[in-house]
C-alpha cells in the first residue's frame, strides 16, 4: 500500500522564519549523515523517514559525501523519495552540500566552481531530483578565491539547480565575507551550518551575531555532541554506542570523567525542569531566536519522535541557564 503521511502532521511541530527569507523551517530537521548508506537496512531509513514526515519535519539535510560509502545516502534518499514522496515533494526542503573530498583528481574536493557545479549535477542524479531547495558550500577553501565559491552558487541557483544556497562550518569573519558576496551578486545566504552544541561553542564567539547582523539562519549539527548529552553515557559506554562500535568521530578519549560529571549535573537540570538531557540539549539551541532550525540524526524512528518531545519546553529561566553556565563553565 502506498505510505500515506499522517494528516495532522503540521499541528504539533513549530516552524521558524529562516532570516530575513521567506523560508521557514521545522524546528528540527533530519540530517542523514549516518543511518542512510548502503550499509545500512533500507527498510528502517524508510521508516524514519516516514515518522519523520509524519511529525511535520519537513527539512532533510545530505551531503554530497554522506553513506558510507559516499554517494549512498543520496541515492538510498533519491530511491525512498521516488517510491514514497513523490507527490509531497513541494511540502519538503532538501538540501545537499559539497565541498569536502568526494572523488580522485583535482576537481573533487574544496570549493572551485568546477567542483561545485560538478558534485551538484552528480548529486541530482543520485536523488533523481531537478533541484534541491538549499545548496551549501561544506567547509571554507583556503585555496579558491572566495568570489569564485559565492559566484558558483550564485551561478547553481540562476540555472535552476537550487533555490537557496548556504554556507557550513566558516568562521564569523569568513562567514561574513561570503554573505557580503553572495548579496552583491544577488542571491543571498539563506542559512549557516556550524557545529554547536552545549560542549561546541564557538559560534558565540561571533558568529552567531554576524548571522543575526545579516538575517541568515542558523542551523547546528551534532547538537547532542554526538551523544554525550544523552543518558546514554550516564553509568558508563554502552555496548551498542558508538563510542564502542566505530569510535570514528567520538571516542573513549573524549569521555573524560570531567565530561561525564558534567553530563551528570546537566541531567539533573533537565530532571527539575521535566526533562530528558537530550530534550533539554535541544531546547538550549532553540532557545536562541536566531536558530531556524536543529539538525538531528536518527538510527531508529523512536529516536525521531523522541526528539521532538523538546518542543513541549524551550523556555529556560534565568537561573536555569546560569545554572547550566557553571556547569559548563566549571
Amino acid at each position: 500500500m502506498p505510505y500515506q503521511p499522517q494528516k495532522n502532521r503540521y499541528q504539533a511541530m513549530q516552524y521558524r522564519r529562516c532570516g530575513n527569507s521567506g523560508l521557514k523551517l521545522s524546528a528540527l530537521s533530519l540530517g542523514l549523515w549516518h543511518n542512510f548508506g548502503f550499509v545500512n537496512q533500507i527498510e528502517n531509513s524508510r521508516n524514519i523517514l516516514h515518522t519523520a514526515f509524519d511529525n511535520g519535519i519537513t527539512h532533510f539535510d545530505l551531503a554530497n559525501n554522506y553513506g558510507p560509502p559516499p554517494g549512498s545516502a543520496e541515492e538510498v534518499f533519491g530511491k525512498i523519495l521516488k517510491s514514497d514522496f513523490s507527490n509531497y515533494r513541494d511540502e519538503m526542503i532538501i538540501s545537499t552540500k559539497a565541498g569536502y573530498t568526494m572523488w580522485d583528481g583535482p576537481y573533487g574536493d574544496f570549493g572551485s566552481k568546477k567542483y561545485l557545479v560538478s558534485s551538484l549535477d552528480q548529486s541530482l542524479k543520485r536523488m533523481q531530483l531537478d533541484y534541491v531547495d538549499i545548496f551549501y558550500h561544506h567547509r571554507p577553501d583556503p585555496e579558491t578565491p572566495l568570489e569564485e565559491t559565492m559566484a558558483a552558487l550564485d551561478l547553481i541557483v540562476r540555472q535552476g539547480k537550487a533555490l537557496y544556497v548556504g554556507i557550513s562550518n566558516y568562521k564569523a569573519e569568513e562567514a561574513e565575507k561570503a554573505i557580503d558576496i553572495l548579496q552583491k551578486l544577488g542571491t543571498p545566504c539563506l542559512i549557516h551550518q556550524p557545529k554547536y552544541s552545549m560542549f561546541e561553542r564557538w559560534v558565540e564567539d561571533g558568529l552567531m551575531d554576524v548571522l543575526g547582523d545579516k538575517g541568515v539562519g542558523c542551523i547546528p549539527f551534532s547538537p547532542l555532541a554526538q551523544g554525550l548529552l544523552t543518558d546514554k553515557y550516564l553509568d558508563g559506554i554502552p555496548a551498542d554506542s558508538r563510542v564502542a562500535t566505530s569510535g570514528v568521530f567520538l571516542n573513549q578519549n573524549s569521555i573524560t570523567p570531567e565530561k561525564i560529571e558534567k553530563v551528570k549535573k546537566l541531567n539533573e537540570i533537565a530532571q527539575n525542569r521535566g526533562q530528558k538531557l537530550v530534550h533539554m540539549a535541544l531546547a538550549w539551541l532553540l532557545k536562541d531566536e536566531r536558530v531556524t532550525s536543529v539538525l538531528i540524526g536518527a538510527s531508529k524512528p523512536a529516536q525521531v519522535t523522541d526528539a521532538i518531545e523538546c518542543l513541549a519546553n524551550i523556555s529556560f529561566s534565568k537561573e536555569e541557564l546560569n545554572g547550566i553556565e557553571n556547569i559548563l563553565n566549571g
